[in-house]
């Protein structure tokens, strides 16, 4: 089921992307690891943020790609309840 994210979220995202912020991000890869509670951490910046099958997803510099409803926190701020 898609879950669009917030305002806050979104404006959040687009703050770290123009400004080039360096970026703490926890979230879940797959729904496996959703489902196991799984969370890994990556520090990185975002480059931009791409439509891929209809899911929204973060692009980081890395060249990963995190899908925006997976993200747990965002630069320590909360995004989703578990």
């Amino acid at each position: 089921m898609y879950n669009p994210i917030s305002n806050e979220f979104f404006d959040q995202l687009t703050v770290a992307m123009q400004r080039k912020i360096p970026s703490t991000i926890e979230y879940y890869q797959n729904e496996e690891q959703e489902k196991n509670q799984e969370k890994q951490t990556v520090k990185a910046l975002v480059t931009t943020m791409e439509i891929i099958d209809g899911f929204e997803f973060l692009v980081l510099n890395t060249k990963e790609k995190i899908r925006l409803s997976f993200v747990v926190t965002f630069n320590g701020k909360r995004h989703r309840k578990d």
